[in-house]
């Protein structure tokens, strides 16, 4: 019996396509709507879940970390870092910045 091969297109990550998903997620909850610091744990909760639960649906076999930050626009900074360890064959990242 032959053994299953996927395709190459199929293993690895597709960052455009998770970007899309994920911004329309970000478009869909938080866009039209001002800031309000009484909502952020609200729209981070739902940013993550609806983004997870979307990638999931693609049904492929790779594990998803979605993070979310939302500040208000005040001319503050904001400085992350991260570091990971992965098969560049078929891990990625994609990164969204959304402006309202």
């Amino acid at each position: 019996m032959e053994e299953y091969q996927p395709h190459h297109d199929e293993i690895g990550f597709n960052a455009d396509e998770a970007h899309n998903i994920v911004k329309e997620c970000i478009d869909a909850i938080l866009g039209g709507v001002d800031y309000n610091q009484n909502n952020v744990n609200q729209w981070i909760a739902a940013i993550v879940e609806q983004s997870l639960t979307h990638l999931v649906k693609l049904g492929k076999t790779h594990k998803y970390i979605v993070t979310c930050a939302v500040m208000q626009k005040s001319g503050s900074g904001l400085h992350t870092a991260s570091s990971c360890f992965w098969d560049t064959t078929s891990d990625g990242t994609c990164t969204i910045r959304w402006e309202n």
